[in-house]
């Protein structure tokens, strides 16, 4: 047993540094953006067309923050708005979609995806959804009831402070991710060896099937759907190597979890809105399903189409 915990301990360990490498920069240099005018202009530069989601120009600031950032951070700036409820659930759906950018899409590909394949996905996601939830949802015009009123953060000044707390975030950032990825390293290192990860595929095969991916994607996907891109991205990594995962399965798995990850937590952290969650998890789940189906069909059909033309070359 002591063995299988240093195995776990290893791969925990050899992950944090992967991904810290990763989390680490962006978040030094996001956290230095927000201090200059650069966030700033990019939120006026958004402000006229945000129109076109039945959004008020002030709401491209916590869009602009959440696709920066993360969703905390969007939800934060959400808190400071007066919004109506249905501003409030196209923002919550549209960052849900689209959120920290910068560090899920390097993280992704670190995992061996094309970076804009991922940002195309995400962001077509989160600007469709906004315009569909626009264009059908007549209601939610009066004001939204924030539950919970967010903590005004001292605002930090001067070149070295801004400097530290930059670095305070990127390291708190990477402090997060071994807390969260070296015991879960360890539980799938045990998982693993006692054989549950082989049933737990079995019992996810059906599922993935459905989905166009072999059943050896399972431990991906539910790693990405529990914890997340970010910190899931560790137990992708391992399962890629270890699981011999298809460049076809993983790209279908990545598709499926942009637009579906981490979505006990992700939910649940839009409660404080005062918005109706389900709705908000049944449009991520069913646009996952159908978005991955849609194209492992479409990639199957091309695939046909090769083979054939290979045939007849030959």
């Amino acid at each position: 047993m002591m063995q299988t915990f240093k195995r776990g301990l290893k791969v925990g360990l050899g992950t944090t540094w992967t991904l810290g490498k990763v989390i680490f920069p962006v978040t030094l240099l996001v956290g230095i953006l927000q201090h200059t005018p650069v966030l700033q202009y990019l939120i006026k530069a958004i402000a006229p067309i945000m129109g076109i989601f039945g959004l008020s120009g002030e709401a491209a600031i916590p869009l602009v923050i959440g696709n920066f950032l993360n969703l905390y951070a969007g939800i934060g700036a959400i808190l400071t708005l007066d919004l109506t409820v249905k501003e409030v659930f196209i923002l919550a759906v549209m960052l849900s979609f689209s959120h920290n950018l910068l560090v899920e899409s390097t993280v992704a590909a670190k995992v061996g995806l094309k970076i804009w394949v991922i940002l195309a996905v995400r962001l077509g996601l989160a600007f469709s959804a906004g315009i569909i939830i626009n264009l059908v949802w007549k209601g939610g015009g009066e004001l939204a009831q924030y539950g919970m009123v967010a903590k005004s953060e001292e605002a930090v000044t001067g070149f070295f402070p801004i400097i530290l707390d930059a670095t305070q975030r990127g390291l708190m950032g990477i402090l997060q991710l071994a807390i969260i990825v070296i015991p879960l390293m360890v539980l799938v290192q045990y998982m693993k060896e006692l054989g549950w990860l082989a049933v737990f595929s079995k019992w996810m095969g059906p599922f993935t099937r459905v989905l166009g991916m072999k059943e050896n994607t399972s431990t991906t996907m539910a790693a990405g759907l529990v914890i997340g891109l970010a910190y899931g991205a560790g137990v992708m990594i391992q399962a890629v190597k270890e699981d011999n995962v298809s460049k076809k399965d993983l790209t279908l798995a990545f598709i499926f979890l942009v637009a579906c990850h981490a979505v006990v937590e992700d939910t649940l952290i839009f409660i404080p809105l005062g918005i109706p969650v389900w709705p908000l998890l049944a449009i991520r789940i069913t646009t996952a399903i159908l978005l991955t189906i849609a194209v492992a069909f479409i990639w199957k059909r091309l695939e046909l189409a090769k083979r054939k033309e290979a045939s007849y070359d030959h």
